[in-house]
């Protein structure tokens, strides 16, 4: 799922292609992305885009006349421009016609679940909003507020739309591989210092990353947005080598998702465990790299 850096080079592609420019013509090959009734889709034709801004993980295209389109990428949608208009295509939900080209919006896989909701007013933007902290608008005590309002582990915490705005999956394992935090540890049970390292790491990994992606997104529209990316340390990397100390990546799965993270940097050697695999395995279940090593030399050995 696009998440705050993705966001931010998609704002950046498209206020340099549609900001200040009317919206000429609004195609639906997918009726059921649109999830609003009023104000109609019609009301949005010929609409200049004002201006477009981040709403949690959803990009809001603000209009004259106090209209906003909010879109919701989910998991799998992505937008994609071309400088004429372009018929759509088995992935196409929807597309955005302007005078000097075509916004796409597509959806790869069977299940649609990205959205387009049209509203009227501020009012009408805010019943969308999540509510979660922008931390990089924040100062530490207000993180830490947030932080421990709830209990949780840290991978919950920070991927909550909830408490922190437009962190999800890929980019809480690099704030948490920064800040060298299990992605299992209790909120509870952070110390003044973890949580300072935890608020650095966040500004310093979510800044880090949208300068990137945004000077990529200058130079071309960001057309393979995705959540691997190689110069990641942790994410999408499972076997590969920590950056900082060499030790394989790790990864426990949980729900539909999977943390990532380096047990020498981040859990003192200790390996987490994946409740599926430990509860399968019981006591099997390798309680540090060297265990792991040693389970797995036992299984490679020829039988007898």
């Amino acid at each position: 799922m696009p998440e705050l850096p993705d966001i931010s080079a998609y704002i950046e592609a498209l206020e340099a292609r549609i900001l200040h420019r009317p919206i000429q013509e609004i195609r639906l090959a997918s009726p059921f992305v649109l999830r609003s009734v009023d104000p109609p889709l019609t009301e949005a034709s010929g609409k200049q885009v004002t201006n477009l801004r981040r709403l949690g993980k959803r990009i809001v295209f603000g209009l004259e006349d106090d209209l906003f389109i909010i879109i919701h990428l989910m998991i799998a949608g992505r937008f994609h421009w071309k400088d004429t208009r372009v018929k759509p295509n088995k992935l196409t939900l929807a597309s955005f016609v302007f005078q000097n080209g075509t916004l796409t919006l597509t959806e790869a896989g069977s299940k649609k679940r990205a959205s387009i909701y049209i509203v009227r007013g501020e009012s009408g933007l805010a019943a969308h909003d999540p509510g979660g902290l922008e931390v990089l608008n924040s100062d530490f005590a207000t993180f830490t507020d947030r932080l421990m309002s709830e209990n949780h582990t840290l991978k919950r915490a920070l991927t909550d739309p909830h408490l922190f705005s437009g962190i999800g999956n890929a980019y809480s394992d690099e704030i948490l591989h920064a800040a060298g935090l299990s992605p299992l540890k209790l909120t509870s049970r952070l110390n003044e210092d973890e949580t300072g390292r935890l608020f650095d790491s966040v500004r310093s990994t979510l800044v880090f990353w949208s300068d990137k992606l945004r000077k990529e997104a200058r130079e071309s529209f960001p057309e393979k947005v995705t959540a691997f990316r190689p110069e990641m340390s942790v994410h999408g990397r499972y076997g590969k080598p920590c950056p900082k100390c060499g030790t394989p990546v790790q990864r426990i799965a949980y729900a539909q998702n999977e943390a990532n993270y380096c047990p020498s940097c981040q859990t003192g050697g200790r390996l987490l465990a994946d409740r599926a695999l430990s509860r399968l395995l019981k006591e099997d279940w390798p309680r540090s790299l060297e265990e792991l090593e040693q389970k797995r030399s036992g299984s490679e050995r020829p039988a007898k």
